[in-house]
């Protein structure tokens, strides 16, 4: 290669899932010990089956291979739309959604929308490790609240607060959490809420695990003036299990969304029409599907915390919810990367290691339960349990 390649995404750490998943080439799985992967957060069911039916007779409509509006076809954003006032309680309008190539390029729409380079974003640790290196890419700049084990991964108001300078455009928050899957209390949404307002800010919630929760996420919907200083980001990919047809969502005012068309055209113009009608149909049909899907990841996940908190397992559960575990090493002189990448060698466990979510977290891994059956958790925590600690 002859030509120059930018400075500043040479700066940027590769992508962590692609980096993990080059270690499995040197593992040699066996019939007692194969490769268990809790690594990428993925759903390891299928989309209904009515849903997978119903998108073979979209399929021979000829309108499917076409564009749609950039924000997505009207219809479909009626029933999403629907589907938030059973959900959340409040009140959305059309004009107030852009469907996305799934949730990572809402989040690119909602910050090449919200600021320009040197601008900054307050971002609690862990963070989403897309998150932080979009925001590198774009010349942003995270400023980072250190993780506090003490408040179980929740972040002090009065901190965040601090943090703030006239540079500030918004608190980025993702709940449930990925990577700890803890799940911020609606109060604690509120007052996040009420902090963005007073200091003139945004509060963006990436809310991707949303639906793996029974309770309603917050009340800021109900809020007739929540689009003043809240953006969302959805996805319907986890929800429906539709991870593949990239079923993202940017949530926002009328005028913000106005402007994000413009770097959405530019962008990808819209969402495909597959996925949008896969989207129609989950939000007018599966609800009880979502809920039943809901009622399994708490079965997994009390069946995590049971397996993984029970005495003699030389590493420590922080935190977990929704989809993840957030655990601690008993390595004090290794980096997670290089716990994880044992684990891999060692003991067949795929997962992500602490610092890829943030500065000052190589003690720490990350753990998708969610992605294993509940029949497999025991045998994923027994090697855990058995690999030495010293």
């Amino acid at each position: 290669m002859k030509y120059t390649i930018s400075p500043q995404i040479r700066s940027v750490h590769f992508p962590p899932i692609s980096e993990v998943r080059e270690w499995v080439a040197s593992y040699h799985a066996t019939p007692e010990q194969p490769l268990m992967d809790l690594c990428q957060a993925v759903p390891d069911y299928p989309p209904a089956p009515e849903l997978v039916e119903h998108l073979k007779g979209i399929m021979d409509d000829p309108l499917t291979a076409r564009y749609s509006p950039d924000e997505g076809l009207l219809e479909v954003r009626e029933a999403v739309c629907d589907r938030y006032g059973r959900r959340y309680g409040g009140v959305v309008n059309p004009r107030q959604l852009c469907l996305t190539i799934g949730a990572s390029q809402a989040f690119w729409l909602a910050m090449v929308t919200l600021c320009t380079a040197g601008d900054e974003i307050i971002v609690p640790l862990p963070s989403y490790f897309d998150h932080p290196m979009a925001l590198e890419v774009l010349g942003i700049r995270p400023v980072y609240l250190p993780f506090d084990e003490a408040s179980g991964g929740l972040p002090s108001v009065a901190k965040l607060e601090s943090l703030i300078t006239p540079r500030s455009r918004a608190i980025l928050l993702v709940t449930p959490s990925n990577p700890t899957g803890v799940v911020t209390p609606p109060q604690l949404i509120r007052e996040l809420f009420e902090l963005a307002r007073r200091r003139g800010v945004a509060l963006v919630l990436d809310e991707t695990y949303a639906d793996f929760i029974p309770d309603r996420p917050h009340d800021l919907f109900t809020d007739p003036q929540w689009s003043d200083h809240f953006i969302q980001i959805i996805s319907f990919g986890k929800t429906y299990a539709l991870t593949g047809y990239r079923a993202g969502m940017l949530v926002a005012s009328e005028q913000f969304i106005h402007q994000a068309l413009k770097a959405q055209d530019s962008m990808a113009v819209c969402q495909p029409r597959i996925t949008q009608h896969a989207v129609r149909y989950g939000a007018v049909m599966l609800d009880s599907w979502v809920e039943a899907n809901q009622e399994m990841m708490a079965r997994r996940h009390d069946r995590f915390r049971e397996e993984f908190m029970a005495a003699g397992n030389p590493f420590r559960l922080v935190t977990s919810g929704a989809f993840f575990a957030w655990v601690r090493h008993p390595f004090p002189a290794l980096t997670g990367r290089e716990v994880a990448r044992r684990l891999v060698l060692e003991a067949g466990i795929l997962c992500l290691p602490g610092e890829v979510f943030g500065p000052g977290l190589t003690p720490y891994l990350r753990l998708a339960f969610g992605n294993i059956q509940e029949e497999s958790i025991r045998q994923a925590v027994e090697r855990f349990r058995a690999f030495p600690a010293e």
